[in-house]
């Protein structure tokens, strides 16, 4: 999954500006990423838990479980963050950032219930290897909030990426694993739009 660099996180250009120069976000621009990441994937059930109820495949199981339990940590990661940086603050009367990401969540509930073989399967292998991206962050984040930040127990690139090419000796497998990979990422792409938008419209007001 080499895509997952070139059209996830890493890709957006606030990430980037982020990484260049973290100092750049105030205390509110830290609120939306803890508070919006939070909705997006701080619910239980989520895209991998999802996921598991979908998979027969005996070789996905393992993977599963792993990404299961780490995500069950991020998840009181993500909740521990949004408390220490506090309220978001509306950008302006016509917001409707909440609503946006509400929508972005019950898309990715969709596709990781989705029937399709495989689909929901690429949305977890995409979640987990741009979370690689998505975690540097959150550990800023955290040192800047005061919070200790955690070490990730997630399944590792390598083994996500064997599993893949092993699920995707089937072409049609193969196919549903990169749309369920590349809807996940086309909604992280989203939500850093989202973020660095509502970042732009205050520093303009």
């Amino acid at each position: 999954m080499d895509h997952v660099a070139e059209h996830g996180t890493k890709s957006a250009g606030y990430v980037k500006a982020i990484e260049s120069d973290f100092s750049l976000l105030s205390g509110i621009d830290i609120a939306d990423i803890a508070h919006f990441l939070c909705i997006l994937h701080g619910r239980h059930p989520g895209v991998v838990d999802h996921a598991a109820t979908k998979t027969a495949d005996v070789a996905a199981r393992e993977w599963l479980v792993e990404a299961m339990d780490g995500f069950s940590a991020e998840r009181a990661f993500l909740t521990r963050l949004t408390v220490a940086a506090g309220p978001i603050s509306g950008v302006r009367t016509e917001d409707q950032s909440n609503a946006t990401v509400l929508a972005q969540r019950k898309a990715l509930e969709m596709l990781s219930q989705s029937d399709r073989n495989g689909c929901a399967l690429g949305a977890s292998f995409a979640l987990v290897l741009d979370w690689q991206a998505i975690r540097p962050l959150l550990e800023q984040v955290a040192i800047k909030l005061g919070v200790e930040p955690r070490s990730v127990a997630l399944p590792s690139v390598d083994s996500t990426n064997l599993l893949n090419t092993e699920l995707s000796q089937s072409s049609a497998v193969e196919r549903a694993i990169n749309f369920g990979a590349d809807q996940i990422l086309t909604q992280h792409r989203g939500l850093w739009q989202l973020l660095e938008a509502r970042r732009n419209a205050r520093l303009v007001d």
